[in-house]
């Protein structure tokens, strides 16, 4: 343990996601052997980024305005929703340049033992969304855990119903993966969501 202000900020940055102890200390170190105009370029950015970064109104993607750019862009598939977990996310399927339709961030799954359900989800939001008749499918691209799997599940329930055309995203063997290293789980959706070959 240190001294002072020097354990306050391990103590800080330890409580960010995905730093454990040892890198809290490493990149407390880091900090105060830096340019103090380094240090000053970050703490200014932090402060700038929590007093101008908010959430879109309509997709809950983060944004500088009261829309995010995806919602913006007239030029975006209205009729295609994809509901993602994070905004992370959407970054990820960005990245692909595959998806031409619009979002919805859920901000985060259903974790029971988290004491996470639908009503802590901004489900509530997709089904009022989904009012609009524009939309006539939704891609449910949530993580291919426990947790994404029952958000889907739940949401299937809900948006049936609607009359919507509700799509899942394929899972099942990475490029340039082996068999014998795939799990039974992912194995067993390769088969289910087999391809005729070209």
């Amino acid at each position: 343990m240190y001294e002072g202000v020097v354990q306050d900020l391990i103590d800080e940055l330890g409580r960010l996601p995905g730093v454990g102890p040892k890198s809290a200390q490493r990149i407390a170190f880091h900090l105060l052997q830096a340019d103090p105009t380094d240090v000053r370029r970050l703490a200014d950015v932090l402060i700038e980024v929590k007093a101008r970064v908010r959430f879109c109104a309509t997709c809950f993607n983060v944004s500088e305005a009261e829309q995010c750019r995806i919602c913006a862009d007239p030029r975006r598939d209205p009729t295609t929703l994809c509901v993602v977990e994070e905004y992370k996310d959407v970054v990820a399927i960005e990245r692909t340049r595959e998806f031409k339709g619009r979002y919805h961030v859920l901000g985060g799954a259903i974790s029971p033992i988290d004491g996470i359900g639908p009503d802590q989800l901004r489900i509530r939001e997709l089904l009022q969304r989904l009012a609009d008749d524009q939309i006539g499918e939704i891609i449910l691209a949530t993580d291919p855990n426990l947790e994404g799997e029952a958000t889907a599940t739940y949401l299937t329930r809900q948006l049936r119903p609607l009359g919507l055309r509700v799509t899942r995203l394929a899972s099942g063997l990475p490029v340039g993966g082996d068999l014998e290293y795939a799990d039974e789980v992912t194995l067993g959706r390769a088969f289910v969501g087999r391809q005729a070959a070209p």
